[in-house]
């Protein structure tokens, strides 16, 4: 079984990852400190097979988590928490989750509940397979069709983004997570739809409220679309320092042929480059176009996907 553990106390998460290491339950193979860091793709990318996940966390909390992520994760949830009311436990329970385990952790009770659910799940594979089997044999030219279509399946948008903001040098920077997230909701408009490229402050907005939630004060808001705003832009800024560095190396650079033009206005990554070398003082100010470097960034992201 394939584990994805979310608490933002390191000392659960060890204690839980212990638990699993020890009792060979499984592998682990995620761990997030908070809700707004659970990307259903990415669950589906590494193929979980339970997620346990702590209710009260800073940002993102449990019940948020999973009203987002409920809809298309196909693993099991359970909930791990220090919250025994009857109200909390029973919305946890009406969106789905298979078992509420009250903290302090039991390791007796841990292990005996991953078994069952584990139990579970083989028993639900089992009978998928049985189904597999059955239309294998009513339809087997279609099934080798399938066969052959799962053999190039394509990762996920937040995935592709990474290696796009790899190839920029800005995957450890703090605004990679924000722009993530918008790759992740242009992706869902997308798929609804929606055609036109959204407003920068639609997508800061929506950014900020899938990460915090819908509840958080308008003046708060606000707060945190300019936060998320200024990171983005650092975030930019940082791109356009890296794209440079390469050319001023090896003009020839594949990395930089292809990211000087797409993501920046190439008479900007030419003045980065003349500071870089020294021959101008530092210039202030530079001022990037964030709207095409998402709109590039989101293509490219869907090309990695192809």
């Amino acid at each position: 079984m394939n584990y994805f553990i979310v608490d933002d106390s390191d000392s659960i998460r060890a204690m839980l990852t212990n638990i699993i290491e020890e009792e060979e339950l499984g592998t682990i193979v995620g761990e997030a400190t908070d809700g707004s860091e659970v990307y259903v793709d990415e669950l589906e990318e590494k193929k979980v097979d339970i997620l346990l996940i702590d209710l009260l966390m800073p940002n993102r909390d449990g019940i948020e988590t999973i009203h987002e992520i409920a809809p298309s994760f196909k693993g099991k949830i359970i909930m791990i928490s220090h919250v025994e009311t009857k109200e909390m436990i029973g919305d946890a329970y009406s969106l789905g989750i298979e078992y509420y385990i009250t903290k302090p952790i039991n390791r007796l009770e841990i292990a005996n509940v991953l078994r069952k659910v584990t139990e579970y799940l083989l028993l639900e594979k089992s009978i998928q397979d049985i189904h597999k089997s059955l239309r294998s044999l009513e339809n087997h030219e279609t099934n080798k069709q399938t066969k052959g279509s799962s053999l190039h399946h394509s990762p996920s948008i937040v995935s592709a983004g990474k290696n796009v903001l790899l190839d920029l040098g800005i995957i450890s920077v703090s605004g990679n997570k924000d722009l993530l997230d918008i790759l992740s909701i242009m992706y869902q408009l997308e798929k609804e739809g929606v055609r036109k490229f959204p407003c920068l402050k639609e997508l800061y907005t929506k950014s900020i409220e899938k990460r915090f939630g819908h509840s958080l004060p308008p003046n708060e808001l606000t707060k945190e679309v300019k936060a998320a705003e200024q990171r983005i832009r650092r975030a930019i800024h940082q791109a356009l320092e890296h794209t440079s560095s390469l050319g001023l190396t090896d003009f020839a650079n594949s990395k930089f042929e292809n990211c000087s033009s797409k993501f920046f206005d190439y008479s900007q990554v030419r003045l980065k480059m003349i500071e870089l070398e020294g021959k101008i003082c530092q210039v202030k100010g530079h001022r990037v176009n964030i709207k095409k470097f998402i709109h590039a960034l989101y293509y490219e992201a869907k090309q990695y996907m192809q």
